[in-house]
């Protein structure tokens, strides 16, 4: 083994071991396509394998934020993975891509292998979640530039979709309905004003429990995984009744609704049918933040926003409704600049 590295602070035996120990946990993304295991210099996917006519390729790139400050406060790192696939993949789905391949990337001061093996399993349930292989990635230990106990995670999407079925948005109109998708809390975006509001601010600690959270842990409740919805945008999107996306990530409603939207359109948002979480409550009230700053900043309940006809709503909303998943109506596109109205 190469000494002299290692007394630079970088094990080459803990890479090795790192390896080992996730290849059951990437032996369980396989799906069709899937050329081969890790370990090669490159990840192969068989894309003529899937029988599309004109295929276009998708990709996202996201990590997890400041959320990772949270999991170690808490010591849980079980679950931080599902939310850097979820991130990139929702990316990609919010386009009607169907998620195909996935890459993580994680550097770290210290190779702990025991630690990003749990990384790395949350990042697989994440893909099994999705349906998305995960073929490959990369683990930098990097002395000097992170402390021992810490590290970054990012990871890379890649989907398909027929050209002809690219969810763009750009036969959003006047009049179309506006449809909710739940999230699961606060996801993996604000997290530096959450942990402002909370932590600072409040006093509060990840093992704090309060009624306002159903007597949950804080710590637990902020680490709540970020939903995946690509299973339940698929329907819809063989169905060709979604005309536009939008994952409602950092930026809140106010940045993302207005991207899948051609100019000269707004969305008038019905505040009284958004389901705001307890856990939005407590950060606005312990942070004294404005409600537009909150809807402007965090996802207030709702992780995906759809729009559609008024001919369809019902339709896609019992769809959704059909396949367990809640779908409610938060508002319309109306004409103008605002970009959003909260009414």
């Amino acid at each position: 083994m190469p000494k002299a590295y290692e007394k630079a602070g970088v094990s080459v035996e803990a890479g090795y071991e790192v390896v080992k120990r996730i290849k059951s946990h990437v032996a369980r993304t396989n799906r069709p396509g899937v050329v081969g295991g890790i370990g090669g210099f490159g990840g192969l996917f068989d894309l003529a394998s899937l029988g599309y006519k004109e295929p276009v390729l998708i990709s996202g790139t996201d990590g997890v934020g400041t959320k990772l400050v949270v999991a170690k406060m808490a010591g849980k790192h079980s679950t931080i993975g599902i939310d850097c696939v979820a991130m990139c993949v929702n990316d990609i789905a919010a386009q009607g891509a169907e998620p195909l391949f996935f890459l993580d990337y994680i550097a770290c001061g210290k190779n702990n292998p025991a630690l990003l093996e749990q990384v790395v399993s949350g990042v697989a349930d994440g893909c099994v979640q999705a349906g998305s292989g995960l073929i490959g990635g990369e683990t930098a230990e990097m002395p000097g530039m992170y402390d021992e106990d810490e590290y970054d995670l990012a990871g890379f999407a890649v989907g398909v979709a027929e050209k002809s079925a690219i969810v763009d948005g750009s036969t959003i109109a006047e009049g179309d309905v506006l449809i909710g998708l739940p999230s699961t809390g606060v996801h993996s975006n604000g997290f530096s004003l959450v942990r402002k509001a909370l932590f600072e601010q409040a006093g509060y600690t990840v093992d704090t429990v309060l009624d306002e959270l159903g007597g949950e842990k804080l710590g637990d409740v902020l680490l709540t995984p970020t939903k995946i919805y690509v299973k339940a945008l698929s329907p819809l999107f063989k169905a060709g009744v979604v005309k536009g996306v939008a994952h409602i990530t950092g930026g809140g409603f106010i940045e993302n609704i207005p991207r899948m939207m051609k100019k000269g359109l707004t969305a008038k948002v019905d505040r009284s049918a958004v389901p705001v979480l307890p856990i939005f409550d407590l950060i606005a009230k312990t942070g004294n933040i404005p409600e537009r700053d909150m809807f402007n900043t965090f996802n207030m309940g709702v992780g995906m926003c759809m729009a559609v006809s008024k001919e369809t709503a019902d339709a896609a909303i019992k769809a959704l409704n059909d396949a367990g998943e809640k779908a409610f109506v938060i508002g319309e596109v109306v004409e103008g600049d605002e970009g959003v109205i909260l009414c």
